[in-house]
């Protein structure tokens, strides 16, 4: 009796243990899967452009065209006396309804950039419909200026991963911005230079819009003290790196 009693307790703790180990490892090894996957996840993250790291004093100003066109040539005006080229942002129905006024802005020297077909919110949009929309606008810039465009800038600011394949996909580089005038909002141009000023810097990649209440007359104010900051006012394609680049986690495009 004293012999089978050991026996059945040796035999108890045996399994006891054996089960303890087991669940020990299965515990280690589902512990370690969630933060491999979210490595992986950080590894494939895809990111816009939204400034440039750059040693030269070189900024670009950018100018969204999505509503009338009835203030073009009063910006081209401006551009032209100060002699500074920017990159116009363009919706396709915008180019279909506008046509002669892309045409002015693409004979002044400036360069014209993808801001999809409609304006719609692509991130509801699926990778075709995202193609579509980029294509769509592509082309009608094509007619233009005889090349598809490079650059794109979605609606409302929007991206995320399938946004950012559709436009790498078509060999677009999509652009943000690091400082929004916010002259949409009917901002004089005091107000615009009050949130301009303090985030300048080198590689700064500015926000503004056409059609608005305020853009027009305020950009020549704009566009001075920008140079008296010691900046040139250059293209997004004149800014960016073409080849060799990497976009940190904030989306600050530098040389490899």
């Amino acid at each position: 009796m004293f012999v089978v009693f050991n026996k059945d307790k040796i035999m108890a703790f045996a399994v006891a243990c054996t089960t303890v180990f087991v669940l020990f490892l299965m515990t280690s090894m589902f512990a370690k899967t969630p933060t491999k996957t979210i490595e992986t996840a950080n590894l494939k993250k895809q990111l816009p452009i939204y400034s440039v790291k750059t040693e030269e004093a070189k900024v670009s100003l950018t100018i969204n065209c999505a509503w009338n066109a009835e203030d073009i040539d009063k910006i081209l005006e401006t551009l032209e006396q100060q002699q500074v080229k920017v990159t116009f942002f363009m919706v396709g129905d915008w180019i279909e309804k506008n046509e002669n006024a892309a045409k002015k802005i693409y004979q002044a020297g400036h360069e014209l950039a993808n801001h999809s077909y409609n304006h719609p919110h692509v991130n509801n949009l699926n990778y075709d419909k995202n193609l579509e929309q980029i294509n769509k606008c592509s082309e009608l810039i094509k007619c233009i200026t005889g090349n598809q465009s490079t650059l794109y800038r979605g609606p409302y600011g929007e991206y995320n991963d399938t946004v950012l394949q559709a436009a790498k996909d078509s060999k677009h580089e999509t652009i943000q911005w690091s400082i929004d005038t916010l002259d949409y909002k009917s901002l004089t141009g005091e107000q615009m230079w009050e949130r301009i000023e303090p985030k300048l810097e080198n590689g700064s990649i500015i926000l503004m819009h056409n059609g608005t209440e305020n853009t027009a007359n305020s950009l020549e104010f704009i566009i001075t003290n920008i140079k008296k900051k010691g900046y040139d006012i250059v293209p997004v394609s004149n800014l960016i790196y073409k080849e060799n680049y990497e976009i940190d986690n904030n989306g600050i495009q530098y040389k490899k």
